[in-house]
């Protein structure tokens, strides 16, 4: 399975003056948080210094400590064998202070923080506390993505490139939010269970999909995860994804995201006729959106092209 996100899509370049990190590669002096529902690849965090800060995930007698050290490949494998749903829960505001903390600490002049939706998750509102505690030390600003997955995590690569391409908090800042306006965020569902019994949907809508048998499609909009369509099928369920790709306009990238979903192949195969190959990466759904999805689900970030 290829990496989240390919060496192409990556922000390159570092601004004049950074900081030296213990792997060689110089920092901006604009660093970037973010949590680890953007779902962005372990690999591509630590090549940009990007600061995660995890929401915990506990699966049947497995607890966030254990649950972290897992990558999503090996969540969805064991999760296959364990009855109950997982559970999530927002991380704490200490967990954020301390992590703006430690940039502080390694010569940083400010932050830009990323978060999953507010509206589906209470991890704004903690990084809101934690930056209000770090006043005295560094300037942070902490952006409601209004996403989630790898919508997210595009809008965070976008920050980050500002931050390395020399941005100050304000440019930076701004480049997230810019981004956040271009991206849309799309996800077929093997079922509506897991939302069911999460309850993160309508008892009513949740009880039709079941005696439907649907293959439901989901949108986020303006932060807030809405049941787009209702297909039968799974092939149908494909179909209508791609129409809502293709009604998005000039695409700059898709990222695709599935929680161990055998025919993801194939959708990309659909994908790649509305997008050259190399503009679309590929990856595993995490564990914190993927808790609430469930398996079989495959997410399309698509990135709208600026004018």
């Amino acid at each position: 399975m290829p990496e989240a996100i390919p060496a192409g899509d990556r922000p390159q370049g570092v601004g004049e003056g950074g900081i030296p990190s213990t792997s060689g590669k110089p920092r901006p002096r604009i660093r970037v948080v973010t949590d680890n529902a953007a779902d962005l690849d372990r690999a591509v965090a630590a090549d940009h210094g990007i600061g995660v800060v995890y929401l915990d995930v506990r699966l049947g007698a497995f607890g966030p400590e254990v649950t972290s050290t897992w990558s999503p490949e090996e969540f969805w494998a064991r999760s296959a064998a364990v009855a109950e749903l997982p559970e999530t829960s927002a991380p704490s505001p200490g967990e954020f202070k301390e992590t703006f903390s430690g940039m502080a600490d390694e010569g940083a002049e400010g932050v830009v923080c990323i978060t999953l939706s507010s509206k589906l998750s209470a991890t704004y509102q903690a990084a809101v506390i934690g930056a209000e505690s770090v006043t005295d030390r560094i300037r942070v600003r902490v952006v409601d993505s209004l996403l989630a997955t790898m919508a997210e995590g595009l809008t965070v690569l976008d920050a980050v490139a500002a931050a390395e391409a020399g941005g100050d908090l304000e440019a930076v800042e701004r480049a997230a939010v810019v981004s956040r306006e271009r991206m849309l965020l799309f996800g077929a569902l093997e079922s509506l269970d897991n939302l069911r019994k999460g309850g993160r949907l309508g008892s009513a809508q949740a009880l039709l999909g079941g005696l439907l048998d649907i293959k439901p499609i989901l949108e986020i909009r303006d932060g807030v995860l809405e049941l787009e369509s209702r297909p039968r099928t799974r092939s149908r369920s494909f179909e209508r994804l791609t129409t809502k790709v293709r009604e998005a306009g000039d695409l700059d990238r898709i990222a695709i995201v599935h929680a161990a979903a055998s025919d993801v192949d194939s959708f990309v195969e659909l994908l790649a006729t509305l997008l050259p190959r190399d503009r679309i990466s590929v990856g595993w759904l995490g564990p914190v959106i993927g808790t609430h999805v469930g398996r079989g689900t495959i997410a399309v970030a698509a990135q709208r092209r600026v004018n």
